[in-house]
């Protein structure tokens, strides 16, 4: 017999196919990222769709996603029947946005690091260059440079570089 994404699965076979234990699939629960039902007994029952659902969470931990940013693009999703094609292939292109906004931040970082992050703490040489007398600290706290698209110093151009 073919499995189907409508078919159920107990927690255990739940545990048994992904790795997460119990408290962790709960904890989700209660997060409204996946959903069970109650079978006969009171056990928790999954439908084998929600199998594609725990997978995503596992890969988006991973790479260090925020299980909000799961969330949001979970909403997406319908939670009384299996997601189509479509339904996944929607998920997918908003998840392709975040991961490349996330891929050019992180690329600017790596650029930045050997620079002047607008941090002000003036204890680098090219601080003294970039942010002279700790001109970027009057435009807010922390890495104003990578927290800000253009930051201007108060007498010159924007010290953020195109990317």
């Amino acid at each position: 017999m073919r499995a189907s994404p409508d078919d159920h699965l107990t927690i255990g076979e739940i545990i048994r196919r992904t790795g997460m234990p119990a408290s962790a699939l709960h904890f989700y629960e209660r997060k409204g990222l996946i959903f069970s039902e109650r079978g006969s007994g009171n056990q928790r029952i999954f439908s084998r769709h929600m199998l594609r659902r725990i997978s995503l969470i596992i890969v988006a931990k991973r790479l260090n996603i925020p299980l909000s940013d799961v969330a949001e693009v979970f909403t997406t999703l319908p939670t009384d029947r299996a997601p189509t094609h479509k339904d996944w292939q929607r998920v997918s292109r908003i998840w392709k946005k975040q991961l490349e906004e996330r891929r050019r931040a992180i690329e600017f970082l790596e650029q930045e690091l050997t620079g002047c992050i607008g941090c002000g703490c003036l204890s680098m040489k090219a601080c003294l260059l970039l942010n002279p007398d700790d001109a970027l600290g009057g435009q807010g706290p922390g890495p104003v440079r990578l927290q800000e698209p253009n930051v201007t110093l108060p007498d010159g151009p924007s010290t953020r570089r195109a990317t």
